[in-house]
Formats: C-alpha cells, sequence, structure tokens
C-alpha cells in the first residue's frame, strides 16, 4: 500500500511553447506548441522520423531548443533556479535495468547511491514501490529472470521512487507482445488514478495511445498536426494522420 504522502502529491503542468530545432542546417522541430495539465495522460504519436524523440530530449535536458521554451507550473526549466524543485522521472525505450543488480537492488538504486534513507527504509521503500506495479515479491531475482514486460514495471517501479510530479514514457510497449503492452498500459492508467501523476507517453503504439490518452497530439515532420481526446484526433480529416492510424500490412493495389 502506497503511503499518505504518496497519495497526496500532484502531478505538475507542462507546456511546449514555439519549441525549434535545427541540427547541420535541417530544421527538425518547427515551431512546437502544447500543453498537458496536472494529472493527464497525454500521448505524443507519430511515425518514424517525425521528431517524437528530439522532442523527448529537450523535455529530458539533453537538448537545448534554438527557439522556445518549455515551462513547468509556468516556469521555465532551463532557469537555475528551477533545479531540484520538480521532481520528473524518465522510464526508459529499454528499461535501462542494470544485468549485475536484483531487481530490488535496480528500483533503490537512486535512494542508495545518494545515501537518502537508511537500509531499512530503502527496502521498504522498494517493496512498496514493486507492489504497485504488480511484482510483489520479485525484489531478490535478476533481470535476466524476467519477461520483458516485467522489466518495464521494474522501471516504472525505480521511477516512482522519487515520487514523481511528471513522468515522461520513452515508447513504453516498444518490442512487447500485445498481451504484454496492455498491462503497461494498464500500469500507467493506475499510477494515473492512484498518485494523480503527470504522464507524458511517447509512441507510436496507436492501441496505447488511444487505450490509455486523455489527450492525444500527433507530431509529423516536426509539427503538430492536431491535438484532441482519441475520439477527436480519430475524427480529423488529415491524409498523413490517417494513412498512419490505418496502416496495415495489406499490399496496396497496383
Amino acid at each position: 500500500m502506497m503511503n499518505d504522502a504518496t497519495n497526496n502529491h500532484s502531478g505538475v503542468s507542462l507546456r511546449v511553447s514555439r519549441l525549434r530545432k535545427s541540427f547541420n542546417g535541417e530544421e527538425v522541430l518547427r515551431g512546437i506548441d502544447f500543453e498537458v495539465q496536472p494529472g493527464e495522460i497525454f500521448v505524443i504519436m507519430g511515425p518514424s522520423g517525425s521528431g517524437k524523440s528530439v522532442l523527448l530530449k529537450h523535455l529530458i535536458g539533453l537538448e537545448a531548443p534554438d527557439e522556445g521554451e518549455i515551462l513547468i507550473n509556468g516556469e521555465a526549466i532551463q532557469s537555475p533556479e528551477i533545479a531540484g524543485k520538480y521532481r520528473m522521472a524518465l522510464v526508459f525505450q529499454s528499461g535501462a535495468l542494470l544485468n549485475s543488480l536484483t531487481v530490488g537492488e535496480n528500483v533503490g538504486l537512486y535512494l542508495s547511491e545518494h545515501r537518502l534513507k537508511p537500509p531499512g527504509e530503502i527496502k521498504r521503500v522498494v517493496e512498496e514501490k514493486l507492489e504497485a506495479v504488480g511484482l510483489k515479491d520479485t525484489a531478490d531475482k535478476m533481470p535476466n529472470e524476467l519477461s520483458g514486460g516485467m522489466k518495464k514495471r521494474v522501471a516504472i517501479a525505480r521511477a516512482l521512487v522519487i515520487e514523481p510530479q511528471l513522468i515522461l514514457y520513452d515508447e513504453p510497449t516498444s518490442e512487447l507482445d500485445p498481451l504484454s503492452a496492455a498491462v503497461i498500459g494498464r500500469e500507467i492508467v493506475k499510477l494515473k488514478q492512484r498518485i494523480h501523476v503527470t504522464s507524458l507517453v511517447v509512441s507510436h503504439d496507436r492501441d496505447l495511445a488511444f487505450g490509455i490518452a486523455d489527450r492525444i497530439a500527433v507530431i509529423n515532420e516536426g509539427r503538430i498536426l492536431t491535438i484532441g481526446t482519441p475520439e477527436e484526433v480519430k475524427q480529423f480529416n488529415d491524409p498523413v494522420l490517417q494513412k498512419f492510424l490505418h496502416a496495415d500490412f495489406q499490399h496496396e493495389s497496383p
């Protein structure tokens, strides 16, 4: 069971305004604008090469924009004054677990490395976060004993250790079978319901996006095509979007 402090903390707002980025003279982000409300599940969806990964790198501070700004609760993340003020976590596409450590050691790594809590308290927190993602009694297992979907859930548990107000998910269902992907989607929704965290999901997984999102932003060639509820996005009449939404393995007619 989660403690009261976890239950009471709330998500933050995120605003991206007029974001532009070029590499070697090629503009990759072309004036990106969107806003995520506190506690919302906001999915950024689009085909490969659309600018999703570059946008995510800006959100976590690995890239600086040529123009525009990123605001958390109305404060620019580039500002030195904001450092450490808000708790943000990233769930990597690969899971990024350390194979030499147990599941519990992976989840509690941040706390132990920074000596933020005594060992007994770290153990309690780790067990709590693993239970929160449906992985009770797995702390002593090694990552190679887990399925791909379980590894992703361990990565989510590790993100929860810092009591995040914003979680960024990078392609959370990549390389997973449909059943495992559905489990990850349900975990993202449950976290919203339990701790009211703001969730931004970057994905090309159409089933995930339409299954969990409060709103979806569709990006293509560095621009936002549309933003809306899943139903609004499905009805948006744009040939690029409709081709992406209805792509399948059928051969085109000659």
